[in-house]
């Protein structure tokens, strides 16, 4: 290999490197800037957070019409 091919693939490697940095770099920032955000400081998404309440009462036998017991079939007939 002459002179001029090794500094000429030593000037790739140079620039694949640079390249390479350049990525990691814009990773770590982007990897900072996530970790730097609390939940405080998206409200948004604390405001869609509702609390909800599930009454103790019977849920309506209608809602259960024509369904199926997962692993038992139909309500009205007997598992096998």
């Amino acid at each position: 290999m002459s002179q001029q091919e090794e500094l000429t693939e030593m000037r790739m490697r140079v620039d694949d490197l640079m390249r390479r940095v350049g990525q990691l770099e814009r990773t770590v920032d982007q990897l900072r800037g996530v970790g730097t955000t609390t939940r405080a400081d998206r409200p948004e998404k604390a405001e869609q957070r509702q609390m909800v309440t599930v009454p103790d009462t019977p849920y309506n036998e209608a809602l259960w019409k024509d369904t199926d017991d997962e692993g038992l079939g139909m309500r009205d007939r007997h598992a096998p």
